[in-house]
């Protein structure tokens, strides 16, 4: 069975950086031990990287969100941790610079994957907006999402969030 592992926008910036908050880098260790795994089994593993440039402040997401993060060539854009070393030549990675990556649907459009797993940040936004497209561009595939391998700077928008992904068929583990 074709599968993969797509990890979300888990970067400085949202760990310890300017969008970052307590708990964010709990995750590290499971999102590790789920690339190792899905490694291990022959699986692909797919990034994405929230990607903005100097002149964020004046796009729509950043007048709605009036904070610097993950300008492209800066500390705060990096994978965060572990997770940065454990990129490999043959994964995919999709930088976008909004919420859902458009390169990750078309690119998820062409594949035959069975099952697809998300984990990252943020789930109650980019986590959530790139399961929909993951749904919408593979509508048969199984979608997971790991609730220890995603999280909020708000609890009650991340339960939210893994409650609405149920609603659209994604497994909540």
């Amino acid at each position: 069975m074709r599968k993969c592992l797509i990890t979300v926008d888990y970067q400085v910036d949202f760990v310890n950086g300017s969008l970052g908050f307590d708990g964010a880098e709990k995750l590290e260790n499971a999102i590790a031990e789920k690339i190792e795994k899905y490694r291990a089994e022959g699986a692909d593993i797919i990034f994405t990287l929230d990607t903005h440039q100097c002149d964020y402040l004046t796009t729509f997401e950043g007048r709605i969100l009036p904070i610097e993060h993950c300008i492209e060539y800066t500390k705060g854009h990096e994978l965060y941790g572990k997770i940065k070393s454990m990129v490999q030549p043959n994964d995919k990675v999709f930088k976008k610079c909004t919420y859902g990556s458009e390169a990750l649907f078309d690119y998820l459009r062409k594949c035959d994957y069975k099952e697809i797993e998300l984990c990252g940040l943020v789930s109650n936004i980019c986590v959530i907006s790139n399961a929909v497209l993951a749904r919408t561009a593979l509508p048969n595939a199984q979608l997971i999402v790991d609730s220890n391998a995603t999280a909020s700077n708000d609890e009650s928008l991340n339960t939210s969030a893994l409650n609405v992904m149920r609603g659209l068929g994604i497994t909540v583990i």
